[in-house]
């Protein structure tokens, strides 16, 4: 098991009003509204100090914080989560079919699968189904239902500006095949027509045009290669209008590859 302190991640603003506020392990999100802050995913529990001290290092305030919107029912994108809850008094969102993965009444949070535990569980405010807009502030926040990795994995595409320019931006539900293999499928019986929904999912997000690809990971979108570009002065560095589609069309290899694997 990683240690917090490992996965510690400088914060940066990306563009405009969306910021990075966490770690190497899970990726964290901050969007300005301009009437509070949209959090995207809260990361692990243990690694909560690290997210609060970077939103108050950029100049934010927790006690602004309004809604956290969920990508995927996993403990390394909502172990947080119910702390911010008690903390702040923020509104939780996540796809309706990953409703029990957050409110503990299955178990499948991947926190076993990690030596962990999942006991801060808790009771989403707004459930999202497939094309559904989030809004609050000046955002609007467009659910994909990408399901595969978990039923309800979501990707959102939202804009953000610095006040000049309106950039496109998009974050991807949930891309790992842990839970795709055969093994874990067949561990908590769900069903192998997730490999397929997550596949036609992947192909139906090229249809998105996006800007700036948010990763739920920073390997998934190369962010600490960009941040060296961000701090070499370069303000579009997150610019990538091919990255989401690229990133897509390596995850379909990487599914048809695992299950010719296990075929084999």
């Amino acid at each position: 098991m990683q240690q917090p302190w490992e996965g510690y991640v400088k914060p940066f603003k990306i563009f405009g009003n969306l910021y990075f506020v966490g770690t190497k392990y899970a990726s964290t999100h901050i969007i300005d509204s301009g009437n509070g802050l949209i959090m995207v995913d809260s990361g692990y529990q243990h690694s909560l100090h690290q997210v609060i001290h970077n939103i108050y290092l950029l100049g934010l305030k927790l006690s602004d914080l309004k809604y956290i919107v969920h990508t995927h029912g996993h403990i390394d994108h909502f172990g947080a989560t119910r702390s911010l809850v008690e903390l702040t008094g923020a509104k939780t969102v996540i796809n309706r079919k990953d409703k029990d993965y957050a409110n503990g009444e299955r178990d499948l949070s991947y926190a076993k699968e990690l030596g962990m535990t999942f006991s801060e569980t808790f009771e989403p405010d707004v459930l999202l189904d497939d094309g559904d807009v989030f809004e609050f502030g000046n955002v609007k926040m467009l659910a994909f239902e990408t399901r595969g990795h978990t039923e309800g994995s979501t990707s959102y595409f939202f804009d953000v500006t610095d006040g000049k320019t309106v950039l496109r931006a998009g974050i991807h539900g949930g891309a790992g095949l842990n839970t795709l293999s055969k093994e874990f499928l067949d561990k908590y019986n769900l069903p192998y027509s997730l490999r397929d929904d997550y596949v036609n999912s992947m192909l139906k997000l090229n249809e998105q045009k996006i800007d700036i690809f948010l990763g739920n990971h920073m390997h998934q979108s190369n962010t600490a290669e960009k941040v060296k570009l961000l701090e070499g002065g370069d303000k579009f560095a997150f610019v990538d209008p091919e990255g989401f589609r690229r990133f897509n069309l390596n995850c379909i290899e990487n599914i048809k590859n695992l299950i010719k694997s296990e075929k084999s």
